[in-house]
């Protein structure tokens, strides 16, 4: 099997500043297909930046990088047709119903049987009684789920969610995170960024850290506890957390 069979996403020393300020330092990275992959760094760590780039939104200053096989700066038609991003706000249609925010969707994609789509996208991310109500009186978690299901349209195999939830109370939360564990569960490629480490530790099956423009670490939860020593208090051995990984990472402090 080649390496683009197995990757979904394949990142090599892309670099990019704006004006003689560097927000990408050379950063490398694979994401296997139907994983999920978080991208974890504070504001202004380059993360945005970064999906920019690998959603085809803005041009490297150097490096590489391909989604499903198509090279992002080459064969960027071919990248859109192959990804979808949701952002940090919802772009849902507040005037529309969630039913027909999803039929507008699947309209403007050209696909066959709009009503059968949404329907079938109510169903799964549980908005069927909510379907016909307008969005405008739906809740945050509620929002971003059927931003998420307008963004699956056309079946992707990828798909970008940059910090889908900020601004949202613990339990939208949670409806936000079974939506995101389904999606890989279903097959579909998730890169998630995120400055929440509690998201990334419950989420993500690879967890890369960036800093100040560069990749720290990448790799499991557990092997990102191994950078750090346990520590053991009366004998009963604490494993060290993702915050605590995070924090020596970043500013060489625990």
């Amino acid at each position: 099997m080649s390496a683009h069979a197995v990757h979904a996403i394949r990142v090599q020393g892309l670099e990019k500043s704006y004006l003689d300020l560097p927000v990408l330092r050379g950063v490398d990275f694979e994401v296997e297909r139907g994983s999920i992959f978080a991208l974890l760094g504070s504001n202004g760590a380059g993360k945005t930046t970064l999906v920019k780039i690998l959603s085809t939104l803005l041009k490297a200053d150097a490096g590489t990088a391909t989604i499903c096989g198509f090279d992002v700066d080459t064969q960027s038609g071919d990248v859109r047709a192959s990804i979808s991003l949701t952002g940090q706000f919802a772009a849902v249609d507040e005037i529309l119903s969630g039913r027909e925010n999803l039929m507008l969707v699947a309209k403007l994609r050209h696909l066959p049987d709009p009503a059968k789509i949404a329907d079938d996208l109510l169903t799964r991310f549980s908005l069927t009684d909510a379907g016909r109500r307008r969005t405008s009186t739906y809740s945050g978690g509620m929002r971003r789920r059927l931003d998420i299901a307008m963004s699956l349209i056309g079946d992707p195999p990828v798909i970008f969610l940059d910090e889908p939830t900020t601004g949202l109370d613990p339990e939208a939360r949670i409806e936000v995170w079974e939506a995101v564990e389904d999606l890989a569960q279903r097959g579909t490629t998730v890169l998630l960024t995120t400055q929440y480490l509690d998201e990334a530790e419950h989420l993500a099956d690879r967890i890369a850290i960036l800093h100040e423009g560069r990749l720290l670490v990448n790799g499991t939860l557990a092997e990102l506890r191994q950078l750090l020593p346990r520590a053991e208090v009366e004998y009963v051995e604490k494993q060290p957390t993702l915050e605590d990984v995070f924090l020596t990472l970043t500013t060489g402090e625990r």
